[in-house]
């Protein structure tokens, strides 16, 4: 990778976790997702073209065409979407060696990661427990 590209997936990084140990995790996900074509699917992307964060994103923001939504596009998108700090150079950089393809959030800070898609869903069904418990 170029060092725009670098930047660029760092800037995904920074938004998808400030946990030190999940930024090799998050960056060997893309990584994975780039090598085998498969679109990144970040929710920082989404947020980035939204005039206001949203705390849980919907289906017709997956929506928005634009070349930065990279549930539509896949690869990276055109540039950085924040300013990435050392940390998240650093993991785009050197990536954890994991066969991960998913992440989500596990309701306390950090993500679950998965290799398999019905590992996800199981993740997904997980956090989306944790809402409802919560009153999402």
């Amino acid at each position: 990778m170029d060092l725009k590209q670098i930047i660029t997936l760092a800037s995904l990084i920074e938004r998808e976790t400030r946990i030190p140990k999940e930024y090799g995790l998050v960056s060997a996900v893309y990584m994975n997702r780039l090598k085998d074509g498969t679109p990144l699917q970040c929710d920082a992307t989404i947020q980035y073209l939204l005039p206001e964060p949203k705390e849980i994103l919907n289906s017709e923001d997956l929506k928005i065409d634009s070349p930065y939504n990279t549930y539509l596009y896949p690869g990276l998108p055109p540039g950085p979407i924040g300013s990435p700090g050392l940390l998240s150079i650093k993991g785009a950089l050197v990536p954890a060696h994991v066969p991960y393809r998913y992440y989500v959030a596990n309701g306390k800070g950090g993500h679950i990661f998965s290799v398999t898609y019905g590992q996800h869903l199981h993740a997904v069904d997980q956090y989306q427990n944790w809402l409802r418990h919560r009153g999402e």
